[in-house]
């Protein structure tokens, strides 16, 4: 027979608490249990966590596993996570992404200003050059609009 030692929550709706327990492996998670270690409560502040080290280590060198959620417990480095139902995750993960559009959008604005402004310039350039294109070729004409006149001559 196989023996874990893990969380068993109890506690009501919405305020969670847990019992470190000794149960066979195939039990149901808040089901039959061999012994009661100890309790958490991460309700509280700070984090309520109570256990008997003595049952704690006659467990476990006899052989009894140890959930992963119970050893950081056990080192102090358990980061309770509250439950979101799916909808709640949906509506947050819709509204991260809204808001990042937006940033982006702003962020994108910003980048086509820079660019039609950069646009701008060039334009103003190529007039200028075509402005001057025009009066150099006006020039030209000129004189030979006057050489077209003294051939006829």
């Amino acid at each position: 027979m196989s023996v874990t030692i893990r969380l068993a929550r109890t506690g009501r709706k919405n305020l969670p608490a847990y019992k470190i327990v000794v149960s066979n492996t195939r039990d149901k998670r808040n089901g039959r249990f061999v012994d009661i270690i100890g309790n958490f409560n991460p309700t509280t502040t700070p984090h309520e966590f109570k256990y008997d080290k003595e049952k704690f280590e006659k467990w476990s060198k006899t052989g009894a596993l140890v959930t992963d959620a119970v050893k950081k417990l056990m080192e102090g480095k358990y980061e309770y996570t509250k439950y979101e139902p799916k909808k709640e995750k949906a509506k947050k993960d819709e509204d991260a992404k809204a808001e990042k559009a937006e940033v982006a959008k702003e962020g994108l604005k910003e980048e086509v200003k820079e660019e039609v402004k950069q646009e701008e310039v060039k334009e103003e350039t190529k007039e200028e050059k075509v402005e001057e294109v025009k009066e150099e070729s006006k020039k030209e004409e000129k004189p030979k609009a006057e050489e077209k006149t003294e051939e006829v001559k």
